[in-house]
């Protein structure tokens, strides 16, 4: 082989292809972010949670006060405290809300009607609160894979997303155990939303 080949073999190879192979070091950092996961008892964070965290969901028992998980992304670690939904412990949610750099708010879309309507009374209380207001907020809209699931469309009428969190960074998405890569995409949109807020901080 001569030299010339030797040059045109290197000149296709990738380059990132080449420094793994060639320059051994520790891979990049990858960025953590601190978020809050909020719903009501029954909505499904918890399961959702130790899902993307390749735990098992069977046995889950919902969380009473508060849990923090590490869940792993390959651009990112969430760092996500999840809150009990129970009546008891909502009033306290605000407590837990100093640090956030996000919101996952979980609600059952198969939900009874006043368990419907207290789910949004919480998610309105949350956007607006002042701790809260200013960082991007991924809403799942969990247990779609229930008969009586509402969807999307009537998940956002009925919360009026539209008018109340206009000119806020948030998400929507549909859920459920079945579909983990849905759930793994919708996170994924969140962790843009996080980046796009780290860039113009940087920039300020």
């Amino acid at each position: 082989i001569t030299g010339l080949d030797i040059t045109e073999v290197f000149l296709k190879f990738d380059y990132k292809c080449f420094r793994a192979l060639c320059c051994k070091g520790p891979p990049p950092a990858r960025p953590e972010y601190d978020l809050v996961c909020i719903g009501l008892t029954g909505s499904g964070k918890t399961s959702l949670l130790s899902k993307l965290c390749s735990e098992s969901a069977e046995n889950v028992v919902s969380t009473t006060g508060f849990s923090i998980k590490a869940v792993p992304f390959q651009n990112a670690i969430l760092n996500v405290k999840e809150l009990g939904g129970a009546d008891n412990i909502r009033k306290y949610w605000s407590r837990y809300y100093q640090g956030s750099q996000g919101v996952i708010f979980v609600l059952d879309s198969a939900s009874s009607e006043d368990d419907l309507e207290t789910a949004r009374n919480e998610l309105h209380s949350a956007l607006q609160h002042p701790q809260l207001c200013t960082l991007p907020f991924l809403i799942l809209a969990n247990h779609q894979d229930k008969p009586a699931a509402r969807s999307v469309q009537e998940v956002k009428k009925y919360f009026e997303l539209e008018p109340l969190a206009r000119g806020k960074r948030w998400i929507l998405q549909p859920c459920s155990l079945d579909d983990m890569e849905a759930l793994k995409d919708s996170f994924s949109q969140l962790i843009n939303l996080l980046e796009e807020k780290d860039h113009e901080a940087v920039r300020m």
